[in-house]
């Protein structure tokens, strides 16, 4: 008897969410099958990747990683026009490490201007993040919001502390789209994005920044957190948590200790660029076949690697 495969079907969809806007614009989400599990149906749009750039030079970057932008590092529309030209991400991640209050505390005007000038250098989407420090990022992304009116970007991310002035100014006032940041638990995401449909933030508005983590370093409880989170809204058909998912990988791979020692510190592991381009990269698959619609990296090597990967493991089934 031949054999005859059967598909999975489920009920539910993983909504489709445009960011950026005119012909550079991309879509993420769409697809109503497990990540990659194209010979069961629709897989929706390829995944997107974002390099990141910050509005300071970024005294912590590896130096290797540094040299890569030799003479742009001082003028961030310079950085993202050279990173979009010469490497092409699908979107740019401006990430405002200048405006945290234990840093040099960039004044807000002063962060609206850069934001201004980037999005006047570029055509590609822009995903704006913060400091991570709630208040100053509550009145950062107010007034970015506010300056780029009709980019439609998006705001990384509005969390349970300040949703409500993220989400009224980013995504009512000005029309843009926000992820809704929580710490890698599937209730606290469907209540967050609970509470931003009660604040009027349509679904078709909304991504999900569920957390995230380097490989090796919890990421198995991420992984299983996504798919809760994907399972419930594919198979339950959980329109509370059918938002695709955004994840900056960047953040969490650059820091550890793989990626941070120093040859000198540890000679037995090698290059030390190496070691963490490679943490990025394996996080970022890792992230990817649990379910991530976009992700952020810093490496432009990580971007050309994640590419290959998405076309290889992706290819024919996507749209």
């Amino acid at each position: 008897m031949a054999y005859k495969k059967a598909a999975k079907k489920y009920s539910g969809e993983i909504r489709e969410v445009t960011l950026g806007s005119g012909d550079k614009a991309v879509a993420i989400g769409g697809k109503n099958v497990l990540p990659i599990h194209s010979f069961d149906g629709n897989v929706g749009n390829p995944p997107k990747i974002g390099l990141e750039i910050v509005d300071i030079v970024p005294e912590d970057w590896h130096d290797d990683l540094k040299k890569i932008y030799d003479g742009v590092l001082e003028d961030t529309a310079e950085w993202a026009k050279f990173a979009v030209d010469n490497f092409a991400p699908d979107f740019i991640c401006l990430r405002f490490a200048g405006a945290d209050p234990d840093g040099k505390n960039k004044s807000v005007e002063e962060c609206v201007e850069t934001a201004k000038k980037v999005a006047a250098a570029v055509d590609l989407p822009l995903v704006i993040a913060g400091t991570k420090n709630v208040e100053k990022d509550e009145k950062l992304f107010s007034a970015v919001a506010e300056a780029l009116a009709g980019e439609n970007v998006l705001i990384l991310s509005a969390r349970e502390e300040n949703y409500k002035t993220v989400g009224a100014a980013g995504a009512l006032a000005y029309k843009h789209k926000i992820a809704a940041e929580t710490s890698v638990d599937i209730n606290l995401a469907k209540q967050l994005n609970i509470l931003m449909n009660q604040l009027g933030v349509q679904n078709e508005d909304l991504v999900m920044n569920v957390g995230s983590a380097a490989v090796g370093y919890g990421f198995e409880y991420l992984s299983s957190t996504m798919d809760r989170i994907i399972l419930a809204a594919l198979g339950q058909n959980d329109s509370t948590l059918q938002m695709p998912i955004i994840t900056p990988v960047s953040t969490e791979t650059w820091t550890v200790k793989e990626s941070a020692a120093s040859e000198d510190d540890e000679p037995a592991w090698g290059s030390s660029i190496e070691r963490a381009i490679q943490m990025e990269v394996a996080t970022a698959a890792a992230v990817l076949v649990s379910g991530a619609d976009a992700i952020i990296v810093r490496h432009p090597k990580s971007l050309a690697t994640m590419k290959t990967f998405i076309s290889n493991m992706l290819g024919s089934g996507l749209n």
